[in-house]
């Protein structure tokens, strides 16, 4: 399949080839329960348990009886640290060595990453440039980018029937997620003072960022590391 190439001014330069295999589901094809599950397994597994609560055990002190066992009138204590004791420890707490993780097949995450790779180019939120490079890492020469860019994507958004003002990316409501080839600090550099800007590599693209994020743009060369990364073709 084919779609169109575009250079960091926002001009048409000619159209570029892009594997059936991970752009090519139709609308009627794309499982979102699989999706969700997807996403669902990436959040659960990247959560970190931070709560941890300590029991009577684990809490300093509270070694010594504080009273005799009979004799003084007050109820039976053995320890201070009990849990119905003020600085005791806690009864059915969040513990850290809870396991949050989800188990996902390979297989299904990898179809769930394509389908939402596919509903970016059904919903024209794609835009495929000829190459990602500037001249220096400063943020106005990536917003200068953005901005060309931003024209062509409410062009094909308002072809698809979509209202145009819904679709400009320098709106705050926009998110852009730029996926690089390779190494590109400049790039990297630039988008870091951008709010709902953010870059990440080819190889390591996953739905998460691809769903959170409304348009995605990559170089050409970001489409042949997927390929040979997630497709294990070279």
């Amino acid at each position: 399949m084919k779609t169109i190439l575009y250079n960091l001014k926002g001009e048409e330069v000619g159209k570029s080839d892009l594997p059936s295999e991970i752009f090519g589901f139709k609308r009627e094809e794309l499982n979102h329960d699989l999706m969700h599950q997807a996403v669902v397994a990436q959040i659960a597994n990247n959560r970190q348990v931070i709560a941890h609560t300590k029991t009577r055990g684990e809490v300093r002190g509270g070694g010594r009886k504080p009273w005799r066992q009979k004799g003084t009138g007050r109820a039976r204590a053995g320890s201070t640290r009990s849990p119905i004791w003020k600085g005791g420890g806690v009864t059915f707490g969040p513990r850290k060595n809870k396991n949050f993780a989800k188990k996902i097949n390979k297989k299904m995450k990898r179809k769930a990453l394509f389908m939402a790779l596919s509903s970016k180019i059904l919903d024209k939120e794609l835009i495929l440039v000829d190459a990602l490079k500037l001249a220096e890492g400063k943020t106005k020469l990536m917003f200068q980018a953005l901005e060309n860019l931003k024209s062509p994507a409410s062009a094909q958004r308002a072809t698809a029937g979509a209202a145009k003002s819904k679709c400009q990316i320098k709106e705050k409501s926009i998110s852009v997620l730029v996926v690089l080839a390779g190494k590109n600090e400049k790039v990297v550099r630039a988008c870091m003072n951008m709010p709902r800007v953010q870059t990440i590599r080819a190889n390591s693209l996953n739905i998460g960022d691809v769903l959170k994020y409304k348009y995605l743009i990559m170089p050409e060369k970001a489409v042949k590391v997927i390929k040979n990364t997630y497709l294990n073709k070279k």
